[in-house]
């Protein structure tokens, strides 16, 4: 298979119609072979238009809505990021490639070697992979400029909010009844700003889910 040219076609064809224009998010996601971060059995279709399985329950992001995601968060060349929920480490690649330090945080061993091993052989080396707790977050690294949560999450815990750096940015889909909406989550004057920007459904990422709430 040409991967080459399915990374072409997967720009042009699933980020670029979809209006992400940002240059530096364009240059990233081109040059970054997104077939080395998933399973041998479906690497023929790394660059489908569709969330893709890389372990149990966890998925790499459909490119269209990382890539909307990406430019909502108006990553710079002089930030760091604190990716959540990293699994293989595409995520990580990409932002790699944007910004001038990546933390990745990863809760399984297995998916945390891996984006290890994968960053290592493509030469990124101002990304850092770190096991953790994915709902909590990394303080002892922070504060970020930008957060990335990689997949649907039911809340962004406040915790994590209150790891982003003044002037910062943090980017998530969050689910409400059903519906995922691409949400931009400011810090400005030790006051968090909300916005939603568009709709997207993709898998959830565990550990987000709301706790239930007990009525007598």
């Amino acid at each position: 298979m040409d991967f080459e040219l399915a990374r072409h076609n997967m720009v042009n064809n699933q980020v670029r119609t979809n209006r992400v224009t940002n240059p530096l998010v364009v240059s990233a996601l081109r040059s970054i072979p997104r077939e080395v971060f998933v399973p041998s059995p479906v690497k023929g279709v790394a660059y489908i238009d569709d969330d893709i399985e890389v372990a149990s329950g966890r998925f790499l992001m459909e490119p269209m809505v990382f890539g909307r995601l990406l430019q909502l968060a108006e990553v710079q060349r002089t930030d760091t990021v604190l990716d959540i929920g990293c699994a293989t480490g595409y995520s990580t690649a990409v932002l790699g490639r944007m910004a001038s330090s990546v933390v990745a945080l990863e809760e399984d061993v297995v998916l945390a070697n891996w984006a290890v091993e994968t960053l290592l052989g493509l030469g990124i080396d101002n990304a850092a992979v770190v096991e953790g707790e994915l709902a909590r977050g990394l303080p002892e690294q922070g504060p970020y400029d930008v957060i990335l949560i990689n997949g649907a999450v039911d809340r962004v815990p406040d915790d994590i909010r209150a790891q982003l750096a003044e002037g910062g940015r943090l980017v998530a889909v969050v689910q409400d009844k059903g519906i995922g909406r691409a949400t931009l989550i400011t810090r400005r004057g030790g006051a968090f700003g909300h916005r939603v920007e568009f709709e997207a459904n993709i898998v959830a990422l565990p550990g987000f889910a709301k706790r239930p709430v007990f009525a007598f």
